[in-house]
């Protein structure tokens, strides 16, 4: 390559950098197009810090520019957006630990923190702490998020996903859809996840690729439903009739490790 090629090559990287920009900030043509930033790189400005809760949680801290999920918290918490979003899309990165399991969640109708009480299936468990919800915040426990969840998870040896196929793996609607292909990079690196939500159509993307398209009112969805929570139950009616429009989105902790930046997020009329 001559040295006048090379310059030119170097001038037009130049240029189209700022179109990526840094970790954890907006380019001028991201604001531009209404896009705004859900994480800083360095506070919990804009979500509910566990730390600030009575009692404080320790389910998330931030590590290395990432909104950190850690392992074996002392309460099994989701991170929470501090406001609700109706129709969006959602860009961010994420690396999951190996063997781990995370998610994003959205369209959340209720959250309940589970009762103390030893139930054999979790699904029951869950459903009653629906009806009969405690009043206290504990010290210990699970706070359950009653939602539509993107998957995230080590694909090859989480057993959820390997026990479960499909519809557990990375970028599936979880339990409903499951992803067109397995577009994740390997464990340890970030990938890039695009969630779309107007309406009842939601999309998941996955490192440029389309990997979900679907709708949140498709016979599929009251199947799965009916399937996992029993037609009827406090929690299958809200996730098929989906009363709440305007939620908030959380980052799920799932006892463990998971590392998310880049969280950025706008509106759609």
């Amino acid at each position: 390559m001559s040295k006048l090629l090379s310059s030119g090559v170097i001038c037009a990287l130049a240029a189209a950098a700022p179109l990526w920009g840094a970790d954890n900030e907006l380019t001028a043509q991201e604001k531009a197009a209404g896009w705004i930033l859900l994480f800083d790189g360095h506070s919990f400005a804009g979500w509910e810090d566990p730390a600030r809760k009575a009692p404080p949680g320790d389910s998330f801290n931030i590590a290395g520019g990432c909104l950190h999920a850690v392992s074996h918290p002392k309460i099994d918490e989701d991170l929470f957006t501090a406001r609700t979003w109706g129709d969006f899309e959602f860009d961010f990165d994420w690396k999951i630990s190996p063997r781990g399991n995370s998610g994003v969640k959205y369209r959340i109708q209720d959250r309940v923190f589970l009762l103390s009480e030893h139930k054999p299936k979790f699904e029951d468990l869950a459903n009653d702490s629906t009806l009969h919800r405690r009043s206290d915040r504990p010290a210990k426990g699970q706070e359950y998020v009653v939602g539509f969840e993107y998957q995230i998870t080590d694909n090859a040896t989480n057993p959820d996903a390997v026990q479960r196929g499909p519809l557990h793996a990375t970028a599936a609607l979880y339990d409903i859809f499951a992803p067109l292909k397995d577009a994740t990079l390997p464990v340890g690196e970030f990938n890039h996840s695009r969630l779309i939500v107007k309406g009842k159509h939601v999309e998941h993307w996955l490192n440029g690729t389309k990997v979900v398209d679907a709708s949140l009112d498709a016979p599929e969805v009251a199947a799965a439903m009916a399937k996992r929570w029993g037609a009827g139950s406090p929690i299958y009616n809200l996730l098929v009739d989906q009363p709440r429009k305007q939620c908030q989105i959380s980052l799920q902790n799932h006892d463990d490790e998971a590392w998310f930046k880049n969280l950025k997020i706008r509106e759609l009329n």
